[in-house]
């Protein structure tokens, strides 16, 4: 099949995938591991980043400033704009008649390793997404501006001015030269110094005033007497993590026997150069944190990389901040409040093999790290991991994928496990490590239910503040100790009325009510963003006064004002985030705040030992979310805030309110038994042939007008049960069925659901559903969601 041109004028639409062509273009690139350059003049195949589920030929030019390899970033001419794309690999196909030419080689060396490109490439084909928009998410930033400037030929290379842009710095390294034993007349320094550099590799310096104050002058009398070598040379320093450090301790703590089992495991299979799936299951405060850090600390002597995902780097002060006391400051920090020149400075150095250890989000996945050796998943359960926009990958899923064409070692960590990765351990799929008991002498805390039926109106006047509940935080705030609050809603009030008429106040764009935000005098969608002044509020009845209803974070703060004047109140939600969240739990670490509110951010990991008390004020909530996980996420949300309380030398305490006292969720959670709760769902899931006993595709349709979702996804449903024949007895076909939220950023939203016991039959299916999807439904846009965590 020939490459239409890449210069015709038309919508995506115009331009059909062959699924075969598209399979066998992903499947020629992943069998070539040939490097070698590409001739000049010769036809190659090019990844563009727009949603166009395939590549499209041009011809290099005769002559090159750079050779070109598979992966090199090219600038080519598309429907009449230039864009940045991807050079697969040399084409094939036959060449369409107008063949347009590579104008600029944008990088001297291809921007993806072998393995990161592999793993790029396999993604892309899993998660059925463009493969152009997949390199592209990989990929370090272009300069815009320079990027236009390619349009007039000659113009210079947009990569090569942004590198200009970077200034490097000199960093001092050292080298250990001799191994025998110490002379008696060296002293404390001298000899700390030594024992950190157990091998020949070079260390920067910098990295080891953790050990002592100023290393490198006792470094250089070490030199003269021919024990260790030092040199210099340009580096790029990156950026730090958008705030002032923490006080960290720098020792390293003995280690529990189950920490050292499992240091013990993982170091054994980093030194092997081998792939190994790992699920690190620890109760929380079982010191999971410790055994990575002692794992990384293995992988940088062996001379490999590191990278370690977390759920939400905003949120992770505390762990950034170890990691830095005892690694160093040599670490890539990644997050969205990097600029463009500090996110190329950070993926330069990574490239490069300059920094080997990088921590982020789920978009780290993509760091460009040499020679990969660990990789962490740290609290592997949080559905955050799971892009819900765009490339829709599952960053936990992808790290094993990665682990395996890099044969490194990857572990996923948490309290509380997805359970899919729990059933793969149970399968021996992945290796299951222990660690049952706490890291310190401290039990978990006791952790009881509260009949929110029976316990109506504590002392606040409040239904959701209950007598045990405000007797409690009596208890912990006479004691001086500290309580946290947990309740998952922001905002004043969920939803508002209107007096006059009675109905509730909608957003005009979504299917949701408008939040209350008080101290904003506003009126809020939490999905959209729209916002009006609390004063506008009675659109259906102007003038009419409104009332709020429920209870959310902000109106709980207030509740507890009042009811405990002398407490120090705080809250931590997305509304308070901007003003600083690291400041917040700095001030509850040092005692300077008695009781915190806040929704699921502080669940996060976070250490407070001054906590000993933890309510969740309505843990009904998640449990009335139409999703066959909203019990798996309840049991999470509440084993990982439970275990907030108590890790400290006090015992903790955590009281739950519900109107669902007896629902397997919670109980199980009240006896902190994963076990149980993992064996109870299980039996459920098997009956429904839900994740992980099948695998789930979701297709999801929107269209600006009703009718048209509507009638598209009814015609997707037909299709696929029309070409499921001889998958009948494999696929289970839901739907079509409006979204929970129907209307979504002004946009009407339907959805089919597809279950199978068997990957290769959704496989199949997907092909069907791009077969329609390509022949063209109009204005209508269908997302095709692998492995959704989320049936909203």
């Amino acid at each position: 099949m020939n490459a239409p041109d890449p210069d015709h004028e038309g919508s995506s639409a115009a331009l059909p995938e062959s699924a075969a062509l598209r399979r066998a273009e992903v499947e020629n690139a992943l069998r070539s591991g040939d490097s070698s350059a590409l001739s000049p003049g010769s036809l190659v195949d090019v990844a563009v980043p727009l949603p166009l589920r395939r590549s499209f030929t041009y011809r290099l030019p005769a002559q090159t400033s750079y050779p070109v390899v598979r992966g090199s970033r090219v600038a080519v001419p598309f429907r009449r704009r230039v864009l940045a794309g991807f050079v697969l690999g040399e084409s094939t196909a036959p060449p369409p008649q107008k063949l347009a030419e590579v104008l600029e080689i944008l990088d001297p060396e291809p921007i993806f390793s072998d393995e990161l490109f592999r793993f790029l490439l396999q993604a892309a084909r899993y998660y059925a997404h463009p493969l152009g928009e997949v390199l592209q998410a990989a990929s370090p930033a272009l300069d815009r501006d320079e990027l236009r400037r390619l349009r007039r030929r000659g113009a210079e290379s947009a990569a090569l001015a942004s590198r200009r842009s970077v200034r490097p710095t000199r960093v001092t390294f050292v080298r250990r030269l001799r191994f025998d034993d110490l002379p008696a007349r060296f002293g404390d320094k001298q000899r700390s110094l030594l024992a950190a550099l157990t091998d020949s590799e070079e260390q920067r310096v910098d990295e080891l005033r953790h050990l002592v104050a100023s290393p490198l002058a006792t470094l250089r009398r070490l030199a003269e007497t021919g024990w260790v070598e030092l040199s210099e040379r340009e580096v790029l320093d990156l950026p730090g993590d958008g705030g002032p450090e923490e006080q960290v301790s720098t020792a390293a703590p003995n280690l529990t026997l189950h920490q050292r089992v499992a240091v013990d495991a993982i170091t054994e299979a980093i030194a092997a150069h081998r792939y190994r799936g790992m699920l690190l299951h620890g109760i929380t405060g079982a010191g999971k944190t410790e055994v990575y850090l002692r794992c990384i600390e293995e992988a940088r002597r062996a001379g490999r990389s590191s990278l370690i995902l977390v759920p939400e780097i905003a949120l992770t002060p505390q762990l950034v901040g170890r990691f830095r006391a005892r690694l160093g400051d040599s670490i890539a920090v990644l997050h969205s409040g990097l600029s463009e020149k500090q996110r190329f400075q950070t993926w330069r150095s990574l490239h490069q093999g300059e920094t080997r250890i990088a921590v982020g989000a789920r978009s780290a996945l993509f760091a460009p790290l040499q020679d990969l050796g660990l990789i962490v998943v740290d609290e592997e359960h949080d559905p955050s991991f799971k892009q819900e926009e765009g490339f829709r990958y599952q960053a936990r899923d992808m790290a094993l994928l990665r682990a395996t064409l890099a044969q490194a070692v990857c572990v996923l960590g948490s309290a509380t496990p997805s359970l899919e990765s729990y059933h793969l351990a149970q399968e021996k799929r992945l290796d299951l490590i222990q660690l049952p008991e706490r890291a310190t002498p401290h039990p978990l805390p006791q952790v009881e239910i509260v009949d929110l039926a029976k316990h109506r109106l504590g002392p606040s006047g409040n239904p959701y503040l209950s007598a045990p509940l405000h007797r409690a935080l009596e208890h912990c705030l006479e004691e001086g100790q500290q309580a946290i609050l947990f309740l998952n809603r922001r905002g004043f009030a969920p939803s508002v009325r209107c007096l006059g008429c009675g109905k509730l106040v909608m957003c005009p764009d979504c299917s949701v009510t408008l939040t209350e935000h008080r101290h904003a005098h506003e009126l809020r969608c939490h999905y959209c963003g729209f916002a009006k002044g609390l004063r506008e509020a009675g659109t259906h009845c102007p003038g009419a006064p409104v009332e709020g209803l429920g209870l959310g974070t902000e109106q709980l703060e207030e509740v507890l004002r009042a009811s405990f004047p002398g407490a120090r109140v705080a809250r931590l939600d997305r509304d308070t985030a901007a003003s600083g969240v690291r400041a917040l739990l700095d001030d509850l670490r040092q005692g300077k705040l008695d009781i915190l509110v806040g929704t699921q951010m502080v669940t996060k990991g976070h250490d407070m030992p001054g906590v000993t008390l933890v309510g969740v004020v309505l843990a009904d909530l998640s449990l009335a979310l139409p999703d066959f996980r909203a019990a798996e996420r309840t049991f999470q949300l509440l084993t990982q805030v439970a275990g907030r309380a108590g890790r400290g030398e006090k015992e903790g305490r955590v009281l739950i309110q519900t109107f669902q006292p007896d629902h397997p969720a919670l109980v199980f959670a009240r006896e902190h038994d994963f076990e149980g709760f993992y064996r109870a769902e299980m039996h459920d899931r098997k009956e429904l042939l839900y994740p992980p006993c099948a695998h789930l595709v979701a297709f999801r349709i929107e269209a600006s007008e009703l009718a048209a979702a509507k009638e598209a996804a009814h015609a997707l449903a037909s299709h696929l049960r029309s070409r499921g024949a001889g998958d009948e007895s494999l696929l289970t076909i839901t739907g079509p069925a409006p979204a929970p939220i129907l209307r979504l950023r002004t946009r009407y939203r339907y959805r089919v659901f597809v279950r199978s016991p068997e990957r290769a039959a959704l496989r199949r299916t997907i092909q069907h559903a791009r077969t329609l999807i390509d022949q063209g439904l109009g204005s209508v846009r269908v997302m095709i969601d692998v492995d959704p965590v989320s049936m909203v």
